[in-house]
């Protein structure tokens, strides 16, 4: 019973059950006594036996909604027979949920307004982190659509507020099995199918409605991998408290934190794309436009500056890599090409931890800073910005810089950065695949995987030499770079721009100027 909540509704007397009361309910249950019988008659039992007798009697469903203005809480009902309250508010939602799901054969029910007691903290952070692996392991996830009327047209799903709800994206992705209902409890267009994910009309709506590709809405599985996809997901969804629109996301991510009521969002998000960071290594999640975090000036001040689907850089094919390789084949090249090659594989990975970003980064030198006539309203600064090795870009900020060039230095130092991705490298991971509770693969679709140069149509049995000058040919093409500013000590803080700062070096021979390789702090 770990996967199972520790309060749950007994639909057949409209009560509220302890973890207690459904033990001491399971003991006066038919199920027990076939469980005994089988006991007394073979003591060799094999586990899963055990467990198909214990699952016939525990299945429970679980509510995905919208809060109203007035919902049912736990200190309001706890000792009352549901079914006699009064049916206002939310007492008729909760008894309309319990009505639904004793009919369809379930006996256990849960509903996040009153089967967690919101007064106490331990209570409401176990559930936090726990909430994902409950909906995963219901057997039925109802999702109650209020604001959709009986008899609605295909697309009056896309339109509903439920789609906007930070909570509501977990408790959609984690389930295997959900139906829709209109808000009179009736089917959401009369699809009396078993599983509305098998649903191919009600998945396209869903699909077009929350951007969220079939795949993942379909067999999503939770862990850091693909984080930027993950949180473009969110980056439009809204919650009644800011802190949860990061605690909303534990589950997904397959991370646990301390919930912490009363922190500002910014933090809560913070410690999030932190923990995210420090666990895979992923700078994806820095791949963003708008504000800086107080937590960490690489991270953003809202999830909402993940709206925006990240830059696409434009790739050579594999007949125009080859063309570059060729005309990079002489013995300097291949030299300078082999040390670079060596000092990036040997650099470290990403560490993040007590909001110190350790960033590995290819660097170039700022040489000049002056600041341009701009159209904007007088928020933003716009600057010409010289980097040594670097073509010239033009960068808009909200922050007022100091101008510089090499005629009237400044004490501060800037740089331009490029955070190095390993997949440059063309190393291929040798990890087993991930797999679900039941041994079977889990498969992943390709437009879902993050890009990587491995795709590039290159030769498994390429030589190193080639290996080596592809890296240089690609570390010639447009890059997504960082504007760092020094601050007293030898740590950097990161310029927001309100547009990606996309550089380039000035040409394929000027890549000897990435040989500055460093992991800087930054604050």
């Amino acid at each position: 019973m770990e996967d199972t909540p520790p309060r749950l509704f007994d639909t057949s007397i409209g009560r509220l059950c302890s973890r207690e009361a459904q033990i001491g309910a399971f003991k006066t249950s038919t199920e027990y006594n076939e469980l005994l019988s089988f006991i007394v008659k073979d003591a060799n039992l094999r586990i899963r036996r055990i467990q198909d007798i214990v699952t016939k009697f525990f299945p429970f469903v679980m509510l995905s909604h919208r809060w109203e203005t007035h919902e049912a809480h736990l200190h309001e009902i706890q000792d009352d027979d549901i079914y006699e309250l009064h049916p206002v508010n939310g007492i008729a939602k909760l008894q309309s949920f319990c009505k639904i799901t004793r009919d369809a054969g379930y006996r256990w029910a849960w509903i996040d307004t009153c089967c967690i007691d919101q007064k106490n903290n331990v209570e409401v952070q176990r559930s936090v982190n726990s909430m994902f692996s409950w909906y995963r392991h219901s057997s039925l996830t109802i999702i109650f659509l209020s604001d959709v009327p009986p008899s609605s047209q295909f697309g009056a799903m896309a339109r509903s507020i439920w789609n906007t709800r930070g909570w509501t994206l977990q408790e959609f992705l984690a389930p295997r099995i959900v139906l829709f209902y209109q808000n009179d409890w009736t089917l959401y267009l009369n699809d009396c199918s078993p599983n509305h994910k098998e649903s191919a009309g009600i998945m396209r709506e869903l699909e077009d409605a929350t951007g969220i590709h079939g795949w993942a809405l379909t067999a999503f599985c939770p862990g850091i991998r693909g984080a930027r996809e993950k949180l473009q997901w969110a980056s439009m969804r809204s919650t009644m408290l800011p802190e949860d629109i990061a605690y909303s996301l534990f589950g997904i991510f397959r991370v646990h934190l301390p919930v912490i009521y009363g922190e500002r969002k910014e933090n809560a998000l913070g410690r999030l794309l932190q923990e995210i960071i420090a666990q895979s290594g992923d700078i994806s999640c820095l791949d963003w436009v708008g504000k800086s975090s107080e937590f960490n000036s690489c991270l953003p001040a809202s999830i909402t500056s993940y709206a925006a689907p990240p830059f696409m850089l434009p790739s050579l094919s594999a007949d125009e890599m080859q063309t570059s390789v060729s005309s990079l084949r002489d013995t300097r090249a291949v030299e300078l090409a082999s040390q670079l090659y060596i000092i990036l594989e040997h650099l470290a990975a990403p560490r993040f931890a007590h909001r110190r970003l350790h960033l590995p980064c290819i660097v170039f030198t700022v040489s000049e800073v002056a600041p341009k006539a701009s159209e904007e309203d007088g928020k933003y600064f716009t600057y010409a910005v010289k980097a040594n090795g670097l073509r010239d870009l033009l960068i808009t900020t909200e922050d007022k810089l100091i101008p510089f060039s090499r005629k009237t230095p400044i004490r501060q130092k800037f740089l331009l950065v490029r955070p190095w991705d390993r997949n440059l490298l063309e190393l291929y991971n040798f990890t087993e695949p991930a797999s679900h509770a039941d041994g079977s693969v889990i498969t992943e679709d390709p437009s879902s995987l993050p890009s990587s140069p491995l795709r590039d149509n290159v030769p498994i049995d390429s030589e190193s030499d080639s290996r080596e000058l592809r890296l240089v040919v690609r570390l010639g093409q447009p890059f997504r770079a960082f504007l760092l500013a020094q601050q007293w000590g030898r740590e950097y803080n990161r310029i927001a721009a309100d547009h990606d700062i996309i550089a380039q070096v000035d040409d394929i021979s000027s890549v000897r100027n990435v040989m500055d390789v460093r992991t800087l702090e930054i604050l």
